[in-house]
């Protein structure tokens, strides 16, 4: 095993664990699964330290979890989180980050479009002092012309809302230092935006640029409906800006309601009382309404993730595990 070189890194053997632990979240994962070990193994026996690879089954429905099992017997490395149901990508990796052990934690999607290579640039940027290392999109030719401008437009307008700025076209890929997951960790809200997350506990970073490959087997599970939700949670979970606009909003149609009621009176008062137009009344009364039931939706919106926090309820249910020992969550 090589030796890490940084001053404030600790050696696998002063700590009992891992040098790298690699989390990979799953969700109807089985095509791509041989492929991802045989790949994955390679590049981490070739960086010559000690490692486990946490599988998080979230509630796969085809043969995933069979899969896994053999995965484990044939390389006890291999460690297997069951989940009870699907809780969602981002809960999946928050499991995984819980159980790792490793001194640096590398986060990677289990369709190969996270090539497995970079983890040697991430060590290296790592022994250099960084505690985070986050690989970002050179190009994005795998994904289609409408996905890759909503990316570049959420991106440009969660960063113009948030204090935390978030680095455009960089992804969950990454390496963090043991003590930044413990950071990260602590984070509990039930509406998790982990590159949000993954930003807001700060610490010094580094990128790695790279060029991201197809998926090597299998469909995305992401759909534009689910996207603009995601969009939703991370931008409502970083700012406060939608209320702040929604209250201006209501100011403004405020403003300009008495500024054509005094229009009205005065003209009534020179010209005389005229007709009323039901065009006219139909379509202020339809504005104001709709501007009403935005402002509710928005207020919705945060009233429903207060709603979701005050419950406390446990962010997944794991149903079976594989690897670890008895005093593991």
């Amino acid at each position: 095993m090589s030796t890490l070189t940084s001053p404030h890194r600790v050696t696998t053997s002063a700590t009992g664990g891992p040098t790298l632990s690699i989390v990979i979240p799953m969700f109807n994962e089985e095509d791509v699964l041989p492929v991802l070990f045989e790949r994955l193994c390679s590049v981490l026996d070739s960086l010559g330290e000690s490692y486990e690879i946490i599988c998080v089954n979230d509630g796969s429905t085809d043969g995933t979890a069979q899969m896994l099992a053999k995965a484990h017997d044939d390389n006890e490395r291999v460690k297997v989180v069951n989940f009870s149901r699907n809780f969602g990508k981002e809960i999946a990796m928050t499991a995984g980050l819980d159980l790792a052990s490793g001194q640096a934690v590398v986060p990677i999607d289990a369709d190969l479009q996270d090539p497995p290579e970079l983890i040697g640039a991430f060590l290296e940027k790592w022994r250099e002092g960084f505690d985070v290392v986050y690989a970002v999109r050179r190009q994005r030719d795998s994904d289609t012309k409408m996905k890759r401008w909503t990316a570049a437009r959420f991106y440009r307008v969660i960063n113009t809302m948030s204090g935390v700025p978030i680095p455009a076209n960089s992804g969950d890929f990454r390496l963090m230092d043991q003590r930044v997951v413990r950071a990260v960790v602590q984070l509990r809200e039930q509406n998790r935006f982990m590159k949000g997350l993954f930003a807001w506990v700060g610490f010094r970073h580094a990128e790695v640029p790279y060029d991201r490959p197809v998926r090597a087997a299998g469909k995305s599970k992401f759909n534009y409906w689910r996207l603009w939700n995601f969009a939703i949670d991370g931008i409502t979970g970083f700012s406060t800006v939608p209320l702040r606009v929604a209250g201006y909003v209501g100011i403004l149609t405020a403003l300009g309601a008495i500024v054509y009621g005094i229009y009205l009176i005065m003209r009534t008062l020179i010209h005389g009382v005229d007709v009323p137009g039901y065009a006219s009344l139909m379509v202020a009364v339809l504005l104001i309404g709709g501007l009403q039931l935005v402002v509710l939706g928005v207020i919705g919106e945060y009233l429903g993730r207060l709603y979701e926090e005050a419950r406390k309820r446990p962010l997944y249910i794991v149903e079976s595990s594989l690897g670890f020992d008895e005093t593991s969550p």
